[in-house]
């Protein structure tokens, strides 16, 4: 895990996870951007019906944003507050999950919000439904992957200099 206060450390840590850089977050999301204004061009270039969005897609993500934002408060807690340990593979787990949720939660975001952007100024009959669900999916998506950074933050350890554990 990566240590508070130990960003610009020129030589971190061997075996020290780094959090995820913003600009990687980005591009994902620009990833998602993209392919989300290509779908509807590209449905309605093969004759397929645009997809719809429902009303699950962004409860979804509220639901996965809940999920991550108190496991990142209890893990904040746990290890900062109350100075407990956890075991490694916990933190691990945890911090990988984080990642794994930022990143996907970026590219999910960005493709939400660019199938909404595609949207914008169509005359199609459900045009307006489509871009009000995206927007909401796609916030819903950003608040999904601050929470994930947050929880990559929130594994962060302390450095314990007198017990000489490197974790």
């Amino acid at each position: 895990m990566s240590r508070p206060g130990r960003e610009d450390d020129p030589a971190p840590h061997p075996g020290a996870l780094r959090p995820t850089p913003p600009t990687t977050l980005v591009g994902w999301g620009v990833v998602g951007l993209v392919l989300g204004l290509a779908l509807r061009p590209v449905c309605e270039r093969l004759g397929l019906t645009p997809p719809l969005i429902s009303w699950a897609q962004p409860l979804a993500l509220v639901l996965l944003a809940a999920i991550l934002g108190y496991t990142a408060w209890a893990t904040y807690r746990s290890l900062q507050v109350r100075h407990e340990r956890l075991q490694p593979h916990q933190a691990v787990n945890r911090f990988v999950l984080a990642r794994a949720c930022a990143m996907v939660a970026a590219l999910v975001a960005g493709g939400y919000l660019g199938y909404g952007l595609s949207w914008i100024g169509n005359p199609a009959e459900l045009a307006d439904e489509r871009q009000l669900r995206c927007w909401i999916a796609g916030v819903a998506g950003l608040l999904a992957a601050a929470a994930a950074v947050a929880l990559e933050r929130a594994c962060r350890v302390r450095d314990d200099e007198d017990d000489g554990d490197p974790a």
